[in-house]
């Protein structure tokens, strides 16, 4: 498997929940799966999964990758028009740790374009347009970023350390879908997260538990 330089998160490594979604897939990319990033996901490098666990070409362990028990995750959702009006104040159109992610990034132009900003309950919100086509890891992707900007804050950006998803249905490409994301917990450098994506009917189609880590202090 390779993970393509188009789906890239921070600078040279590719974005966590795509990524995952691509490793998930060596057991069950529907979930209950959850992948735990060991070092960023190198792009455009043949990765190897055996034993649960996913290597580069010189062995090191990139991601390991285990089935869990079913789990509910749910972040509650709101209507389109609500997260469209959260998305003009998304943090990071003008202040975005890694400005090219495949998924958040308002730099990349060829991205999903997930723009999450808070609501006043501190929950995220976001439109998502679901692009053509549509695999399991474009949920992944999609429910990654909208629960890491629950705790993302200027100057403290964090990355995906670990995620468990559950794809119960696709949304069709061009679908008018919604994400939601909200912290639930952490101490220290982690912080738990939660994220939800929502059909155009307001179907609940994935949702996700995750583990982020916040990066030293330049």
């Amino acid at each position: 498997m390779i993970i393509e330089s188009r789906f890239a998160g921070p600078p040279g490594s590719g974005n966590g929940g795509w990524s995952a979604g691509v490793f998930a897939a060596t057991l069950d990319d529907r979930g209950p799966v959850e992948v735990t990033l060991r070092r960023p996901p190198p792009l455009e490098t043949p990765l190897t999964a055996h034993d649960g666990e996913i290597r580069d070409p010189d062995g090191t362990v990139v991601a390991q990758v285990r089935r869990v028990e079913p789990f509910r995750a749910v972040v509650p959702p709101v209507d389109r028009a609500t997260a469209e009006a959260a998305s003009t104040a998304y943090p990071g159109l003008v202040d975005h740790p890694f400005p090219g992610c495949y998924v958040c990034g308002p730099e990349n132009p060829h991205g999903l374009r997930i723009f999450p900003g808070r609501l006043p309950d501190g929950r995220t919100a976001a439109p998502f347009d679901a692009p053509d086509p549509v695999v399991p890891a474009t949920v992944w992707a999609a429910l990654d970023c909208p629960g890491g900007w629950a705790v993302i804050a200027p100057g403290r950006p964090y990355v995906l350390g670990r995620i468990a998803a559950v794809v119960t249905a696709l949304p069709e490409p061009g679908d008018a879908c919604v994400v939601t994301g909200a912290t639930v917990g952490g101490a220290g450098r982690k912080a738990e997260v939660h994220s939800s994506l929502y059909g155009p009917t307001g179907t609940l189609l994935g949702w996700a538990r995750a583990t982020w880590i916040a990066l030293p202090a330049a």
